[in-house]
């Protein structure tokens, strides 16, 4: 994970350049396959952004996102852009960010109608806490242009399809309004993100700023004037947000660094587990027949052969979903070609692996804590 970067995808050049334009030296990026990302420094900071350009749709932007964290390892992916308020509660020009997400598109046909099945991700704890935050400040917006109101920042769910919805009285509008009546906005590329996000364990913001009512009023003169000035907002709540959300990392960092916290060494002579519970525990050396336990590559090889028998379980279990299981696969793979490899970069590349899976599977406290181990366990290879 890089610790003071952070990546914002758009999906139109409009939202593009309103983030753009609050970054400092922005850098060309090339990715081999082609993607080209700007990479550029938050005003008055050393915290950097690579800014991306995925197009419309959650496909094209789930596999934009998924090349930016693999790419960059970030602390946090956010997308940002304009949508459609699917009520008159929003105000043009304010901003939503989700506290979850749907994929609304998911469902099932039968004779009485289209019952919803939808996939839903929720926001990370801590972005929403800055971002709330942030929303009761008030002072992220830029001034208001002449005739226009202060934005104010909203958070709910957010609904996320496969085509533009430009109506409120078609079969679809009613029933997205029916279905998902706690949406605030709706949009084409968040729910790709957040999958994205989920499956290499990367946490993940959605900021949108309203343009339009999705009401028939898309290609409008109204919807010309309002989309610059609610891609400005987003862009404005965004990058505080990405400011504030790096801060907090180095504070905590920081406190970390400087509190001082005691020591135990634990020797067992006997087989058997050993339990350590406590509040902290660091610098500890556990002695296992008065040995020092250390692993080496060939080890962690064999530890991670066991792991995966173990996540095996796990899924078979039901504790761990299809998707999650095949994406900590992929890690585990990741993870063993890199110790394989032994050159140089192998540990970073090992290290990075490992902080993934744990991200995708925190939620199963005997495997993360295993995960936690091995990441410890690689500082001492070369």
């Amino acid at each position: 994970m890089t610790d003071n970067l952070i990546v914002i995808l758009t999906a139109l050049n409009l939202e593009y350049e309103a983030v753009r334009q609050r970054l400092s030296n922005p850098c060309l990026h090339r990715h081999e396959r082609g993607t080209r990302f700007e990479v550029g420094a938050l005003p008055g900071t050393d915290h950097q952004v690579a800014l991306g350009l995925t197009g419309k749709g959650n496909h094209p932007a789930a596999v934009l996102a998924e090349r930016a964290i693999q790419e960059f390892s970030p602390m946090a992916i956010m997308f940002v852009g304009v949508a459609g308020a699917l009520w008159d509660t929003t105000q043009l020009g304010d901003v939503v960010m989700a506290t979850h997400v749907y994929a609304y598109h998911g469902g099932t046909s039968e004779d009485d109608g289209l019952k919803a099945r939808p996939r839903v991700w929720e926001s990370a704890h801590e972005i929403s806490q800055i971002g709330n935050h942030l929303g009761r400040t008030g002072d992220w917006a830029d001034p208001a242009p002449p005739g226009h109101r202060r934005p104010k920042v909203h958070f709910g769910a957010i609904a996320a399809g496969e085509v533009v919805q430009n109506s409120r009285i078609s079969y679809e509008a009613e029933w997205i309004r029916a279905t998902y009546n706690d949406a605030l906005a709706i949009e084409m590329e968040a729910a790709g993100v957040a999958q994205a996000g989920h499956l290499s364990g990367s946490p993940v913001a959605i900021v949108r700023g309203i343009s339009d009512r999705a009401d028939g009023t898309k290609t409008s003169s109204e919807d010309s004037n309002w989309q610059p000035v609610a891609a400005a907002n987003a862009a404005a709540f965004a990058v505080r947000l990405a400011k504030e959300l790096i801060n907090d990392r180095e504070h905590k960092a920081m406190r970390d660094h400087t509190t001082p916290k005691q020591g135990y060494t634990v020797n067992n002579t006997s087989s058997g587990q050993v339990g350590i519970q406590a509040a902290h525990v660091t610098g500890s050396t556990v002695y296992l027949s008065g040995k020092s336990q250390e692993l080496g590559r060939a080890g962690l090889i064999t530890k991670l052969s066991t792991f995966r028998e173990d996540l095996m379980r796990e899924h078979s279990a039901g504790r761990i979903d299809e998707l999650t299981y095949k994406a900590a696969e992929a890690e585990i793979d990741i993870a063993s070609k890199a110790l394989e490899e032994e050159s140089p970069e192998s540990k970073s590349a090992f290290v990075l692996a490992l902080k993934r899976l744990h991200g995708l599977i925190g939620d199963v406290a005997e495997l993360a804590v295993k995960v936690a181990t091995f990441i410890t366990a690689a500082q001492g290879i070369s």
